[in-house]
């Protein structure tokens, strides 16, 4: 997994409205690049819930969110008209990025392994660089916590 001090690694793939976003897109901006599962499934549900009732704190702030998973376009595009999500979710169907963040991997569950995407956040400055890292987030109060983190570190 990346860890803080690392610069974010160059990427360009399709968000929720087939849009091209790279990575270069986001330069001299703070954002949140939080990479989850699975569109629809419980804790993913709650994650970005959370970010989206906080999504204008995250403006007011200068701070942009981005969501990534494995799931299509299409896919992210229900998630975002069901749930209101105004920030982009990109769709990491080939898990390009989730390797290239090193959140892709074995996972368990009710002892069962399988490949998966580990739920992680990663806090970005405006140069590119990491400055925190969540490797294993729990997505309930996880919004109110990263823009806490956020504001403590200007």
């Amino acid at each position: 997994m990346l860890e803080e001090g690392e610069s974010v690694p160059k990427f360009e793939v399709k968000d929720a409205n087939g849009n091209s976003v790279k990575s270069s897109d986001f330069k001299g901006k703070k954002h949140v690049i939080y990479f989850y599962p699975k569109d629809f499934t419980p804790g993913c549900t709650t994650e970005a819930d959370e970010f989206s009732k906080d999504y204008k704190k995250f403006q007011k702030a200068g701070i942009e969110i981005v969501g990534i998973s494995p799931d299509d376009v299409d896919s992210h595009k229900k998630f975002c008209d069901k749930m209101g999500i105004k920030y982009p979710l990109l769709a990491d169907v080939d898990k390009t990025i989730s390797k290239q963040f090193g959140v892709w991997g074995k996972k368990q569950f009710m002892g069962r392994e399988y490949m998966g995407v580990a739920r992680s956040t990663f806090l970005v400055d405006e140069k590119g660089k990491i400055f925190k890292v969540y490797p294993k987030v729990k997505p309930a109060g996880h919004s109110k916590e990263v823009l806490d983190d956020f504001l403590k570190s200007n």
